[in-house]
């Protein structure tokens, strides 16, 4: 069975993300070790919290070149609400500090509603995109969110699904086998399991 390592940076939600995916019929392993990093079959950066203390965590750990090296090598990786803004160059959170640059472009605030955006609401899914993810997921499906950030890609081909909240912001993206989701799988109950169980499929 392979192994799923989940880094730990001292977020909030590591347990509950290392519970779904157990449930789902996943071997999971929590790390704060690089060579744990490289030797995964896959890789889940969760997250709850602010950009710039995750950015410093993953430095102070020295897992920042690890992580890239993974993504690289186009093993199945998962980024989960700030585990998917910190993929991006830069967050408004947290100015002039860069983040992992896989994907160029920005974290955006939310403006003219109330942050955050807490609870559930809908995956407008791309119809030309093809996410793995998704499979079996319908158009309009609800998943649980809860961010005051979401992020604006340079690329608008790595969008996977969209979401209306004064906006439509990004909720999900893909590139390869690089996933990440505003929302949170492991809080969105059954569907959110289906989401996890097709990342263990990948």
């Amino acid at each position: 069975m392979s192994t799923v390592v989940i880094i730990d940076y001292d977020s909030g939600n590591l347990r509950s993300v290392q519970k779904a995916l157990e449930f789902v019929g996943a071997k999971t392993k929590i790390t704060q070790s690089a060579d744990d990093i490289s030797k995964a079959d896959k890789l889940v950066l969760p997250g709850v919290g602010a950009f710039a203390v995750a950015m410093e965590k993953l430095a102070d750990l020295g897992l920042i070149e690890s992580i890239k090296d993974f993504i690289k090598s186009d093993k199945p990786f998962l980024g989960i609400c700030l585990g998917l803004q910190l993929l991006f160059s830069s967050s408004q959170e947290a100015k002039g500090l860069k983040g992992l640059d896989i994907f160029k472009g920005s974290v955006d605030k939310f403006k003219g509603v109330k942050v955050p955006h807490i609870g559930w609401n809908q995956l407008n899914k791309n119809s030309k995109d093809n996410c793995q993810l998704f499979k079996g997921i319908n158009d309009g499906a609800n998943m649980y969110f809860c961010h005051s950030y979401f992020v604006n890609p340079d690329d608008k081909d790595i969008i996977a699904s969209k979401t209306e909240y004064g906006t439509g912001f990004v909720s999900a993206v893909s590139r390869g086998n690089t996933f990440g989701v505003q929302f949170h799988p492991e809080k969105s109950q059954r569907l959110g399991l289906k989401i996890l169980e097709n990342f263990l499929k990948v």
